[in-house]
């Protein structure tokens, strides 16, 4: 890739010395975090990287601009959802032309022949240069509308209301919150979670009265642990308002009479560290999903006299070593629940007699989940399919029968046709000996096996979130250029069950690494890709995934893109006062112990920057993020310019605007997404 005149930055090294567990580390970067975002100095060394990106990516100006052109052209600007039935009404939401948000409606009947607009999220927008509309709910008279808005990428959301008579707005504003409102049963009375505006934690809930100020409001939970995220919710027949507190290991759910809205909340069944479980009531029936007893998880019942003692529950479906249960949808006659097995995920139908079947697909690997299903007496239910050859898919099946109905499939406009492309789903063996599942998609016409193809392998490998092979409609651009598209399913998701997500985390991370490493390795012998020609990225943890392997394999790849990628863990891990830290020591280990500590130590990216050569970089990430703060990737940057030996490009971007997410509007994230595709293309067409 050509180079600008334009000199790369260089920042000022103050030497920060940090000793733990009497081992000290130097820090000379320390300086660049700013909580405040105001330091002038900071702010000028971003906006100078920026200018420096911008700068090297000068001579592919055009191809990123007709790759901008190329993602915008194949989406349909007039697009609208297909109504869902809640209540008396039908919901939908509609997009068109150039807007970058979605304009939500609710009508008589599915065919929303007298629709009525409840919000336009582009008028909402209009006046911030980030927008996101969080959470709606409507009221259970139907006549109340609440939504959380944030404008500063920050994910503190305030709380507005609708009168959805009059079309007005309430004088009700509930500022710092989490972003849901739960109703009570009484149409005027609201919980919600208040964030720390420190630690970006929900700890607190609120019941707010309409018509008052929300100084009134009265604290009716707090938690004391801040290892625990905060959310709350309803349960499936409405009955009970449901605050549950999820730490990465442990679950905890209390629960409120919603007809009762000034009682107490009270405890489902005693907190046990290592308890991990989902609970859900239809009727006189608790359903928990539980890893008691059952690291797969099981289903288990429960009524209002058995819910409070676990020993008391009745298994429902049983544990097995083999097949993760995931979750479970109610239904009055049926329930579905949604499983995986040797990576892939499936739907079991369970009918009101006991007998069950499976709900069937034809792609070698998918994603699948369950849509919006609003109606427990409902017969139908909503699913969402997708594989890396099928654009994304709204499927109704009669739950009866097992009969299916496609509502709406995306389209991709201009040439696209999926006979083009083949998918695989392959096993690739670690150095340890496990296997590794691998999804890959290429263009048949362009691909041969033959050692001759790009490749941009993809990964995650945390929290046990698992990225399945979906359709992406911004990889048609690399696929019709030749490319491989690969996504590693590494040890630390949930891909092959509990044990996978386990095996890669805390003291066993650096397996995470190494099955990345392997994946890589074995599809250049398989024939999948040119050694000379391998890209990887990834986002958040993925991030970090990037930043470890650039460290301890970078002759693997000609090129890398880190998003939003946490990468000075050990330093972010010992400093409770980051936002988010105290949630992440049952993923990554708590380094006040010395163990972990010697863990993280040897693999975070930024300690162990190294002076060696490595691929070309391209970073990016977003001034206001509160989950991977800014100054992780700037300090990174920074240390790797002054270590690495090689000429290779280091390219970082920051968007002064945006968050972990990315900018806000359909359009304005797909700019991002050219840059990433630019910076990959481009450097095949380097000649150096």
């Amino acid at each position: 890739m050509a180079k600008s005149t334009l000199s790369a930055p260089v920042a000022v090294k103050q030497p920060h010395v940090m000793t733990h567990h009497q081992h000290s580390r130097c820090d000379n970067y320390y300086w660049m975090r700013d909580d405040e975002r105001q330091d002038p100095k900071i702010i000028a060394h971003l906006e100078a990287e920026n200018a420096y990106c911008d700068a090297q990516m000068s001579p592919y100006q055009v191809l990123e601009q007709d790759l901008f052109t190329e993602l915008k052209g194949r989406i349909v600007k007039d697009d609208s959802t297909v109504p869902v039935k809640d209540g008396a009404y039908w919901y939908s939401s509609e997009i068109s032309g150039e807007e970058e948000f979605a304009r939500y409606y609710r009508a008589d009947d599915g065919h929303a022949t007298n629709k009525q607009l409840l919000l336009d999220s582009n008028t909402l927008a209009q006046e911030h240069e980030y927008y996101d509309l969080g959470e709606f709910s409507i009221s259970p008279n139907d006549q109340l509308l609440s939504y959380s808005e944030d404008t500063d990428s920050r994910r503190i959301y305030t709380i507005r209301f609708k009168d959805l008579t009059t079309n007005t707005l309430l004088d009700d504003v509930l500022e710092n919150t989490e972003g849901q409102a739960v109703w009570a049963n009484d149409n005027k009375t609201v919980f919600y979670v208040k964030k720390d505006l420190k630690t970006l934690l929900g700890s607190q809930v609120y019941r707010h009265v309409l018509g008052t100020s929300q100084a009134d409001d009265v604290l009716v939970f707090e938690e004391q642990d801040d290892s625990f995220f905060m959310g709350l919710g309803k349960s499936r027949d409405e009955s009970l308002i449901m605050l549950d507190l999820e730490a990465t290991e442990t679950s905890d759910t209390w629960v409120l009479d919603a007809n009762n809205c000034h009682g107490e909340f009270v405890q489902l069944c005693p907190r046990v560290k290592g308890h991990e479980y989902d609970a859900d009531k239809l009727g006189d029936t608790y359903y928990i999903v539980t890893n008691w007893q059952a690291k797969n998880f099981r289903l288990m019942t429960a009524n209002n006299t058995t819910i409070h003692q676990q020993a008391l529950w009745q298994e429902l479906i049983a544990h097995r070593d083999d097949v993760m249960l995931e979750c479970v949808e109610l239904f009055n006659e049926f329930k579905v629940v949604t499983e995986r097995e040797k990576g892939q995920i499936r739907f079991v139908v369970y009918q009101a007699d006991g007998s069950s079947y499976p709900l069937e697909f034809n792609d070698a690997c998918y994603y699948a989940g369950l849509g919006e299903n609003p109606e427990p007496d409902s017969n139908k239910a909503r699913l969402y399919y997708s594989s890396l050859t099928t654009p994304g898919s709204l499927l109704e099946f009669d739950l009866a029968t097992g009969q299916s109905t496609v509502l709406k499939q995306q389209k991709v406009l201009g040439d696209f046709d999926s006979t083009l492309y083949q998918a695989e789903r392959i096993f690739i063996k670690a150095r340890d000996g496990v296997e590794v599942p691998v999804s890959l998609v290429y263009r048949k016409d362009m691909f041969g096996k033959n050692s001759q193809n790009p490749m941009l392998l993809n990964g995650y490998g945390a929290y046990g979130i698992t990225f399945d092979a979906s359709f992406s409609v911004n990889a048609l651009s690399l696929l019709d250029r030749g490319f491989v598209y690969a996504i590693a399913h590494i040890r630390g998701s949930e891909m092959l069950g509990r044990d996978w997500y386990e095996q890669g985390k805390k003291a066993h991370k650096q397996n995470t690494f190494n099955d990345f490493v392997d994946v890589t390795q074995a599809l250049v012998q398989q024939g999948y890709a040119h050694a000379d020609k391998v890209f990887a990225s990834g986002a958040s943890a993925g991030g970090l995934l990037m930043g470890a392997v650039a460290n301890q394999a970078p002759h693997l790849y000609k090129g890398i893109c880190c998003q939003v990628p946490f990468l000075d863990v050990l330093t972010t891990m010992l400093d409770e006062s980051i936002p988010l830290t105290t949630n992440e020591y049952d993923e990554w280990g708590n380094p006040n112990d010395v163990d972990a500590y010697k863990t993280i130590l040897a693999y975070s990216p930024y300690d162990n920057i190294r002076a060696q050569d490595y691929p070309n970089i391209l970073v990016t990430t977003g001034f206001h993020d509160s989950q991977v703060q800014y100054w992780e990737p700037m300090k990174w940057v920074a240390k790797l310019r002054e270590l690495k030996t090689n000429n290779n490009l280091l390219l970082f971007k920051t968007d002064m605007d945006a968050g972990h997410g990315g900018a806000s509007g359909r359009f304005n994230r797909l700019k991002e997404e050219a840059l990433e595709l630019a910076f990959f293309i481009g450097l095949l067409q380097d000649k150096k």
